[in-house]
C-alpha cells in the first residue's frame, strides 16, 4: 500500500512539474484562446468571455494593481460574490505577484477589520456601495490599506482611496501600453511555493484562522482530482455560486475550470441557481447537502402536483421503486428481475424527464461535500440516474482528502483517500491526513500550525472518523464538539443532528448536554420548506413563528426525533427537544457561510429555551 501511494505521488509530481496558476490560464489562452472560459448574466442576456478575452482582462487587472503600488507578496482583499470581476481581480493579483485573500459577504464591519488587518491588505476590491460602507467603519483601524476598488460605483463618488473597477482597468490598459511586459515580469515570477491565496476558516469555534494554500498545493489537488474522477471531460461545463471564499466553491469552479480549461457560469444569488442549471446544462457540479435537498423537495413537490392522478401515481411508485433498489444494492443484493425492467421503462418514462427538468441530464459528476449528507437523499438520486458523490476534506487540505467515486462507492461514508492521498485515525479517532494537498499551516500563527500540522506531514484535522477494512471513512464528528454528560459518558452530537437533519423541513437540529443529566434538542425549520409542507397538511399560518409553534408542526417534529432516537444508543438520545421561533442563516449568526453550525452561538442565544429544557 505504502509503495502504492509513494508511486503515485511521484506521478502526480512528475505531471504537476513547476506549475503554477499563471500557467494555466496562459496554457488555457494559447492553446484554447477562442473557447469559453467565463459567462454570466448582466440584466441584458448572457455574456461570455473567451480564454484569450479573460487572460487579457486579468493582465489589465494585474497592471492596473501593480500602478497602485501591489508587489510581489503584497494581500489584495476581495468582498464580492459570484461575478467575473471577482475571478479576475483574484488571478490579476496573482498575476502581479500578490496574494488574493476572498471574504465571505455576510462578514460584519469587525469581522473584515480582523481579516483585512491580519494579512495586513493594501488594496481591497469591493462590489458595491453596501459593502464599501462596511469599510468604512473600519478604514482608520488598517494602516496598511492604500486603496479601495469599487465594482460599482457612481461617478460622482468624489472619495479619497476609493476608485471604481472600471478605473483600475483603464490604469491597467494605460501601464501595459507604457510597458508591454511589466505583467509578464511579475507573472513570471510566480513559483510554485509561493501563495495561491489565503482562505480564513469560518469560525465555528471561534476566531478565524488563516490558512495558507500555495500554488503546488492547488495544483497538487487538481492533478488528484482528475485522477480520482476520470469521467470529467476537457472543458467541463460548471457552475459557480456558493461563496468563493470557501475553499470547496474555489476548487470546484474557479481552481477547475483553469485546469480542464472549462467555462463556467457565474450565479450571483443562489435564488438563481436551479434557472442557470437549467440553461447551461453542467456536466459537473458542486453542492452542499441543503442545495440536494431543496432540488429533492422541488422534484417531489412537482411530482405531487402532477394534475393527472395516474400519472402522479406512476411517477411516485417509480421513486419509490428506484430508491428501494438502492437500499438493496448498498446492501450487497440485487433487485429482482421484473423490478430491474421496471427500473429500465421508468427510467424512460420518468426519471429522464426529472433530470432533463432539473438540468442535469448532461451531468458527469456530482459531488455532496462541507456538511454529512443523508443517505436517503444519496439513494434517492442515484435511483433516478444522478449518482451523488459524498467526499470529506477541510480548508487545511485544499478541499478534497477522501472521496466515494465510481466504482469506489459506500453510501453513509465519505469514501476512500484520494490518490496520493494518506488516511490514518489517532488513538482517539482523530481523523489524520498527509500528501501533497496538506497545506503549509496558519499564517501569522506558529502556535496553531504547530497544533495541526506535524513535522512528519501528518495533518491532524480535529474531526473524528473511523476506517473500515477496505479503507472506507466514516465521520463521527468534531473532536471540540464532543459533549461529555454529567454521568461522564462521551457523545458525538452530529450523529443524531444528521439523523434528524434529514428532514426537508428542518433547517438545522443542536444537541445539548455537556456537563447535563442527558441530551436535548434544539430544532430550527426552514422557512423555503415550510410552505409547501404546510400546504401538504392543510395548515394555514400567517407568521413563520406562528407556523413553529403551531401543534401540527411539534407532532411532526416530535415524531422525526423519536424516529432518530430509534437509531442511536441510549446515551445519544434526547430525552426533550424545543423548536426556536427563528430561521437560521449566516446573515443571523448562527450558521457560517458555508452553512455549517455555529455551535458556541447557538448555544448562547438560546441559553434561556436551553434552561427550560432541563427545569426539572
Amino acid at each position: 500500500m505504502l509503495r502504492d501511494i509513494e508511486r503515485e505521488r511521484l506521478e502526480i509530481e512528475g505531471t504537476i512539474g513547476e506549475m503554477t496558476l499563471v500557467d494555466l490560464l496562459e496554457r488555457n489562452a494559447e492553446r484554447f484562446g477562442s473557447l469559453p472560459a467565463i459567462r454570466w448574466s448582466d440584466g441584458n442576456g448572457l455574456r461570455t468571455l473567451s480564454w484569450a478575452a479573460y487572460r487579457q482582462k486579468v493582465k489589465e487587472v494585474a497592471a492596473g494593481l501593480e500602478s497602485l503600488g501591489i508587489e510581489k507578496g503584497d494581500f489584495v482583499a476581495l468582498m464580492a460574490g459570484n461575478r467575473p470581476e471577482h475571478v479576475m481581480g483574484d488571478l490579476g493579483a496573482v498575476f502581479a505577484g500578490a496574494v488574493p485573500v476572498s471574504m465571505y459577504n455576510t462578514l460584519a464591519s469587525q469581522q473584515v477589520r480582523y481579516i483585512a488587518d491580519h494579512c495586513e491588505a493594501k488594496v481591497a476590491i469591493l462590489e458595491n456601495e453596501e459593502y464599501l460602507d462596511r469599510w468604512r467603519q473600519i478604514r482608520a483601524d488598517l494602516p496598511a490599506l492604500r486603496q479601495i476598488i469599487v465594482m460599482e460605483l457612481p461617478e460622482d463618488h468624489g472619495e479619497d482611496g476609493v476608485i471604481s473597477w472600471d478605473e483600475l482597468v483603464e490604469r491597467g490598459k494605460s501601464a501595459l501600453e507604457d510597458d508591454p511586459s511589466r505583467v509578464a515580469r511579475s507573472a513570471t515570477g510566480v513559483s510554485k511555493d509561493d501563495l495561491a491565496t489565503l482562505i480564513y476558516t469560518s469560525g465555528t469555534t471561534g476566531t478565524p484562522k488563516a490558512v495558507m494554500i500555495s500554488q503546488r498545493n492547488v495544483v497538487w489537488t487538481l492533478e488528484c482530482i482528475a485522477r480520482s474522477f476520470v469521467d470529467i471531460p476537457e472543458h467541463v461545463r460548471l457552475i459557480s455560486y456558493l461563496p468563493l471564499a470557501h475553499i470547496g466553491e474555489r476548487m470546484a469552479s474557479h481552481y477547475a475550470s483553469l485546469w480542464y480549461a472549462g467555462s463556467v457560469r457565474y450565479v450571483p444569488d443562489l435564488t438563481q441557481v436551479a434557472a442557470a442549471v437549467g440553461q447551461t446544462k453542467p456536466e459537473v457540479f458542486f453542492a452542499v447537502p441543503r442545495v440536494w435537498e431543496k432540488f429533492h423537495a422541488g422534484v417531489m413537490a412537482r411530482l405531487k402536483e402532477t394534475p393527472n392522478p395516474r400519472k402522479r401515481a406512476l411517477a411516485l411508485a417509480a421513486v419509490e421503486l428506484a430508491t428501494t433498489a438502492q437500499r438493496i444494492e448498498q446492501a450487497g443484493g440485487r433487485p429482482g428481475f421484473m423490478d430491474r425492467i421496471k427500473l429500465t421503462l421508468f427510467d424512460r418514462l420518468v426519471f429522464s424527464k426529472i433530470r432533463d427538468g432539473l438540468g442535469v441530464d448532461e451531468l458527469k459528476l456530482a459531488i455532496s461535500a462541507a456538511a454529512p449528507i443523508s443517505a436517503d437523499l444519496l439513494m434517492f438520486f442515484r435511483g433516478i440516474g444522478v449518482p451523488v458523490y459524498e467526499l470529506y476534506g477541510m480548508t487545511e487540505s485544499s478541499g478534497p482528502g477522501t472521496t466515494n467515486r465510481s466504482g469506489l462507492d459506500r453510501i453513509g461514508t465519505v469514501g476512500c483517500a484520494m490518490p496520493g492521498v494518506e488516511i490514518a485515525t489517532a488513538d482517539d479517532d482523530e481523523i489524520l491526513i498527509r500528501g501533497g494537498l496538506v497545506t503549509g499551516g496558519y499564517y501569522k500563527d506558529q502556535v496553531g500550525t504547530a497544533d495541526a500540522f506535524g513535522d512528519d506531514g501528518w495533518l491532524r484535522t480535529g474531526d473524528l472518523g473511523r476506517l473500515d477494512d477496505d479503507g472506507f471513512l466514516t465521520i463521527i464528528g468534531r473532536k471540540k464538539e464532543i459533549i461529555i454528560t454529567a454521568g461522564g459518558k462521551n457523545v458525538a452530537p452530529a450523529k443524531l443532528e444528521n439523523l434528524v437533519n434529514k428532514h426537508a423541513l428542518i433547517s438545522q437540529a443542536c444537541v445539548v448536554g455537556d456537563g447535563r443529566r442527558y441530551l436535548t434538542l434544539l430544532v430550527a425549520l426552514d422557512p423555503d420548506m415550510a410552505p409547501g409542507w404546510a400546504e401538504t397538511q392543510g395548515i394555514e399560518y400567517e407568521t413563520f413563528e406562528s407556523f413553529s409553534q403551531s401543534a401540527p408542526v411539534a407532532e411532526e417534529i416530535q415524531r422525526i426525533v423519536e424516529s432518530a432516537n430509534g437509531e442511536v444508543a441510549r446515551v445519544e438520545q434526547a430525552r426533550k427537544w424545543a423548536i426556536v421561533p427563528d430561521a437560521w442563516s449566516p446573515e443571523t449568526g448562527e450558521l457560517t457561510p458555508s452553512l455549517k453550525m455555529k455551535r458556541r452561538v447557538v448555544l448562547e442565544r438560546y441559553s434561556v429555551q436551553i434552561e427550560r429544557l432541563y427545569a426539572d
